[in-house]
């Protein structure tokens, strides 16, 4: 037998060896960050004396707003998939953030998951689709639009310098042209198709070279996704927004909590400061290096949150705080989310039997 696996539907499948590579690289860049650039970067006893330096007021404090960040996202996955309650929202986003958390490529798992799990509760793939589309569309928006917020907040407090310019010009840029795109896909229905042609030659010429075939039937998708989507977000787009806004705050707010209680005063790193390293540490996240971003992320702040004056060891100890109750908490609270949605029965509905609702019909 030949140490390529023989090819399945017309296609070969890759070696073992290529398959395992991606987890080993994120396995090795996760050992090196937490073995030997922390250790290098700082005291690990001046970490540990930070963290243990808390009160336990502080401590509940930081529990309670990471409680509250666990749950605000949900009013975002509740906000765009019409029908579906905040119990079965919190079962669905914390068993997928479980998954994305702990898999090389666990996005893609946590997709597949999300539709299974809205299936089993009656709701159509279309309308799981527009909600996953909506959600993740005005989730990059927040990513593209808070380093712009963060940098103007911080031109205000301290003169520009021309990275920060450039910085903002270029998340601006993109921001604007994001939402320039999604108006060309909802305005008509021609305009997304003729949009879905346009990237479709796009794809096929990128194809081309590794001997793929031309795509086809990308304006009829971008037509469905226009009228689909279209009437969730006139109805709805403000209370989307709003949900988006005050969950990625709440995230920053448990990291800004986390700085101050482990000794990082507003002297020496402010608030703007600090929004605009944990805005552009949130951009990384869209690189799927690690599961979650892990070790990536915590260089990006430990890294940057230094770089504006935070004492190195508090600076360490505040991030190692806010990843655990931001990244680690939602793991195990996923595992019994996934069991109990495989254990509980009352949930279950007939396929596309979840209730019918105007925003997002059946048979759009």
């Amino acid at each position: 037998m030949s140490a390529t696996a023989a090819p399945v539907g017309g296609r070969a499948r890759r070696p073992r060896w290529a398959r395992a590579l991606g987890p080993l690289l994120s396995a090795g860049l996760v050992v090196a960050v937490f073995t030997w650039f922390l250790p290098q970067f700082t005291s690990l006893s001046g970490v540990w004396a930070a963290i243990t330096g808390m009160t336990w007021v502080e401590v509940a404090t930081l529990l309670l707003a990471a409680g509250w960040n666990v749950v605000t996202y949900q009013f975002v996955v509740v906000a765009t998939t019409p029908g579906l309650t905040l119990r079965q929202a919190t079962v669905a986003t914390e068993a997928a953030t479980a998954v994305s958390n702990t898999v090389v490529g666990g996005a893609a798992v946590a997709v597949g998951l999300t539709y299974a799990m809205n299936s089993s509760w009656g709701f159509s793939r279309s309308r799981t689709s527009v909600a996953l589309l909506v959600a993740g569309l005005w989730n990059n928006f927040a990513k593209l639009g808070l380093p712009v917020l963060a940098l103007a907040l911080l031109a205000f407090s301290a003169p520009p310098s021309a990275a920060r310019v450039v910085g903002g010009l270029l998340g601006l840029g993109a921001l604007a042209a994001t939402v320039a795109l999604l108006g060309v896909v909802l305005r008509s229905a021609g305009g997304a198709a003729r949009l879905g042609r346009a990237a479709a030659r796009v794809a096929t010429a990128l194809r081309r070279p590794f001997g793929r075939g031309p795509v086809e039937g990308w304006d009829r998708a971008t037509t469905k996704f226009r009228d689909r989507t279209v009437l969730l977000l006139r109805a709805r787009w403000h209370w989307i927004t709003l949900a988006t806004l005050v969950s990625h705050l709440s995230l920053f707010l448990l990291l800004l909590l986390a700085l101050r209680f482990t000794g990082v005063g507003a002297d020496q790193v402010g608030v703007a400061e600090a929004l605009v390293v944990f805005s552009f540490a949130r951009l990384l996240t869209a690189v799927p290096l690690t599961p979650g971003g892990l070790g990536v992320v915590e260089v990006a702040l430990i890294a940057g949150l230094a770089a504006a004056g935070g004492p190195r060891a508090q600076v360490a100890a505040a991030v190692l705080l806010f990843r655990a109750l931001s990244y680690v908490l939602p793991i195990p609270l996923g595992l019994g989310c996934y069991l109990f949605w495989r254990h509980n029965r009352s949930w279950r509905r007939a396929p596309n039997a979840a209730p019918r609702t105007a925003l997002v019909p059946e048979a759009a």
